[in-house]
């Protein structure tokens, strides 16, 4: 069994991991979606959504975009990191779990954004 998190915009991916809607989890067995559910975002401070998720036991973040603290306490928590998702929710997921969503590794690095993140790729 593994546990997913996307961040999320109603239906829709997040353009920011932090300042999203909050997060849709999916418990995934043998491959297969077996349960989805849907948490508000807690709220966004430095290095508190991270650990909140692990803490979850989630062993997957998906996102639009996500700064670089962010990414690196989920590589310390061994936690895998996707980002630069786009599109519906399920979708994005069904990709992840068919080996073909691929992490663009955007990082954000600007924070007066709305929604979409101002960052870029690196």
């Amino acid at each position: 069994m593994k546990k997913i998190a996307v961040a999320s915009e109603g239906k829709m991916v997040a353009g920011h991991f932090g300042h999203c809607e909050g997060f849709t989890f999916f418990t995934v067995t043998e491959e297969e979606i077996t349960d989805t559910q849907f948490v508000n975002n807690p709220g966004h401070r430095p290095g508190f959504i991270p650990n909140y998720l692990n803490e979850l036991g989630i062993k997957v973040i998906i996102s639009g975009g996500m700064g670089s603290g962010a990414i690196e306490i989920f590589n310390e928590k061994g936690i895998e990191v996707i980002t630069g998702a786009t599109g519906e929710i399920k979708k994005v997921v069904q990709q992840f779990l068919e080996g073909s969503l691929v992490s663009t590794a955007r990082v954000c690095r600007q924070h007066q954004h709305q929604g979409n993140c101002g960052g870029h790729e690196v």
